[in-house]
C-alpha cells in the first residue's frame, strides 16, 4: 500500500449494500466495495453476475433499490449519470459508445471538462503523448477507427473530463494482444500518477500486476475480496469463480 500525496488514502468512492435490478428481477443482494485516493480496484466474475449492472448503479444509470453509493463522502446514488460525471467520476461503457459521426479531435472535446482544482489536467496534448494513434488519427471519424483505436479515443474521452476516479467496464474486451499491451500500459501510467482506478476485465494476469485489491462477484454480490498476492496465491478461488 502507497500512501497518497498529502498524508494516509482517503476513501474516495464506498459502496455499501446496494440492491438494484431489471423489473422484478433482483441482480445484486448487497453489492459492497471500497476504493481510496489512488488505488487501482478490479471487479472480477464471469458474465452475468452483476458487474456491468453494479457500474451502471454507481454512475447513475440504472435505479438503486437499497444501499449507498459515497464518493468523496457525498451519497450519489441514484443522482443523473451526468451529474456523476461532474462529480468526478469518468466511465469507459462497455462497447466503448463513441460518436461515429465526429472525429477523434471533436469526440475528445466534446465532454471536456476543466476542473481547476487539478494540478496538471488533461488536454489534447496530454491524451495525445499517452496514445500517440489518436494524435496520428486525429481527423479521422470515430467509425473510421479499428477497435482498439475506439476504446483508446473512449478512454481518451474520458480522461478529458478530468475525473479523480476513471472507471473501465470491459477494458480489452475483443482487442488484439498487442493493443490490450498498450491499453495495460496506459492505466499503469494513469496509476503512477495518482489515478484512482476501477476496471472490469477478464484478463487476470496484467490486472494481478496492476490492481492494488481485487473484489470477486458470484450472483450479485462479493465472494472474496484481497490483493494481487492473495488472488495470485489462490488458484482455487480463480478456478471457482473466474475459471482462470
Amino acid at each position: 500500500m502507497h500512501e497518497h500525496e498529502g498524508g494516509p488514502m482517503s476513501t474516495l468512492l464506498k459502496v455499501e449494500g446496494l440492491v438494484s435490478g431489471y423489473g422484478r428481477s433482483q441482480v445484486l443482494y448487497g453489492m459492497r466495495l471500497q476504493i481510496d485516493a489512488g488505488q487501482c480496484v478490479t471487479l472480477l466474475g464471469r458474465n452475468g453476475m452483476g458487474k456491468t449492472t453494479t457500474i451502471k448503479s454507481i454512475m447513475g444509470m440504472h435505479p438503486v433499490w437499497q444501499g449507498q453509493v459515497q464518493f468523496n463522502g457525498a451519497k450519489i446514488q441514484n443522482l443523473p449519470s451526468h451529474r456523476v460525471a461532474q462529480r468526478g467520476v469518468g466511465l469507459v461503457p462497455e462497447g466503448r459508445q463513441i460518436f461515429p459521426n465526429l472525429s477523434v479531435e471533436e469526440n475528445l472535446v466534446a465532454t471536456a471538462a476543466d476542473r481547476r482544482r487539478k494540478r496538471n489536467p488533461w488536454t489534447l496534448r496530454r491524451i495525445y503523448e499517452l496514445f500517440p494513434r489518436l494524435r496520428e488519427r486525429a481527423g479521422n471519424f470515430g467509425n473510421q477507427l479499428s477497435g482498439g483505436e475506439q476504446q483508446m479515443l473512449a478512454i481518451g474521452r474520458a480522461l478529458m473530463t478530468n475525473p479523480e476516479l476513471l472507471i473501465l467496464d470491459e477494458a480489452t474486451e475483443g482487442l488484439s494482444p498487442l493493443v490490450r499491451q498498450e491499453i495495460w500500459a496506459a492505466l499503469a501510467v494513469l496509476r503512477r500518477e495518482g489515478m484512482a482506478i476501477l476496471v472490469i476485465d477478464k484478463n487476470l494476469a496484467p490486472l494481478l500486476r496492476l490492481a492494488d485489491r481485487h473484489y470477486i462477484v458470484e450472483k450479485g454480490q462479493i465472494v472474496w475480496e484481497g490483493d494481487s498476492d492473495a488472488l495470485g496465491a489462490d488458484p482455487q478461488a480463480r478456478q471457482k469463480y473466474l475459471g482462470a
